[in-house]
């Protein structure tokens, strides 16, 4: 092996993978599961350009990882996982998106949307059908499913919690997700890996690409948080980029609970002037959208000079005709959201749309895990955030 690699320059060929790679994409995230593929194939291509025969590498360089499997359903609705190839002794990390809203099958002759709890079902399916012949199983599940039901308040399920104690108990050794609502949710299955990995550096990058005017320091620009669950990562990214942070708190009428949740009353600010700055809102999520365009208006009657808003995950429930509306008035400039999600596609088309690629720093982390290198400097990836920053500072190309 030492005629082929560099041992002293390359980490991952310092490293044996613990098992040959596979990828089992579930069709909900098909989009996103090829170009993570791609970028697989890419990597270790470029690791080893004129391939491995060695025994212990076999099936290190492919041109796929992808598994062939099928989910057929009966006339009445039910459904099976069936694998078309063996995945025995694989280091196996299954993609799935539960809130792909776009899919649908046939159920006693009607069309049925799935709904998140459809493609949970699926996801267990196919652990099923790996029925333990697998070397390690791993979930790459961005929107983790029921995250926001990670909480009792009253007489309610656990959802979330439940979720992740069924997975460890089908025998998924770790749980990788995005900017999740709540990370202590984990505390229900504690020797199960739970890995919580956040977008600030694709964040900045697509913004810093789109902006060419941004001056990125405490004089003028301020990280806000929406609300109280979304300070830790306004802290963060605002530390990171050495600029004042700020957040409102959310006001609730605990009289009346509309929709399974206590109405918002009002948004009340807590932070110093943001007079003629730059905002950037950073939060996991964008549902319906009204609480964050409120909080938007707020900072422009404020008088804040633009109003970034980066969410991880981009979902407009309600449609985008309110945001249309918000942006035609000026409420805010440009609203950053990732591609873990199905995205409906007129939103590709607004103007005021920018999307972040999260392609290949899951790449990069399927990656990592599979030679069980630490994920350090992708879990917090200060450094790269600073290079990428001093490089618009200098106006150098990103």
């Amino acid at each position: 092996m030492s005629d082929i690699i560099d041992e002293k320059n390359d980490l991952f060929t310092r490293k044996l993978a613990v098992a040959p790679l596979k990828l089992l994409v579930m069709p909900n995230i098909k989009e996103l599961g090829d170009k993570i593929d791609r970028y697989l194939v890419d990597f270790r291509k470029n690791r080893f350009p004129d391939g491995i025969n060695d025994p212990e590498h076999q099936g290190y360089v492919a041109d796929s990882y992808e598994t062939a499997f099928s989910l057929p359903r009966f006339g009445s609705g039910e459904g099976k996982a069936v694998l078309e190839e063996s995945i025995r002794g694989k280091d196996l990390y299954i993609l799935t998106d539960v809130i792909n809203y776009s899919m649908k099958y046939k159920m006693n002759g009607f069309l049925n949307r799935y709904s998140p709890d459809d493609h949970y079902q699926d996801l267990k399916r196919v652990i099923a059908a790996v029925a333990g012949k697998a070397h390690r199983i791993s979930v790459v599940m961005p929107f983790m499913y029921e995250s926001r039901q990670h909480k009792r308040s009253a007489r309610e399920s656990l959802d979330c919690a439940m979720m992740i104690e069924e997975l460890a108990d089908m025998g998924v050794s770790d749980l990788m997700t995005f900017d999740a609502h709540d990370p202590s949710v984990q505390a229900a299955a504690p020797l199960c890996g739970f890995d919580n990995f956040t977008p600030f550096y694709q964040f900045l990058r697509a913004l810093l690409q789109s902006e060419d005017d941004l001056m990125i320091d405490a004089d003028h620009v301020v990280v806000i948080s929406p609300d109280e669950g979304a300070l830790n990562r306004a802290i963060y990214f605002a530390t990171v980029l050495g600029v004042d942070t700020g957040m409102f708190y959310k006001r609730r009428d605990y009289a009346h609970i509309i929709d399974g949740k206590n109405p918002i009353v009002a948004h009340e600010f807590l932070g110093d002037s943001v007079e003629g700055k730059d905002v950037i809102i950073v939060d996991d999520m964008i549902s319906t959208g009204g609480s964050m365009l409120d909080t938007a208006r707020q900072l422009k009657n404020m008088k804040a000079n633009r109003v970034f808003i980066c969410c991880t995950f981009g979902l407009f429930t309600d449609g985008l005709e309110l945001f249309d509306e918000a942006f035609a008035n000026r409420a805010f400039d440009r609203i950053i959201t990732t591609n873990l999600h199905y995205r409906r596609p007129e939103l590709m088309t607004r103007e005021w749309y920018i999307e972040a690629d999260m392609s290949k720093l899951i790449a990069q982390i399927i990656d990592y895990s599979n030679h069980d290198i630490s994920m350090d400097k992708v879990v917090t990836p200060t450094e790269k955030i600073r290079e990428i920053l001093a490089s618009y500072n200098e106006r150098i190309d990103i």
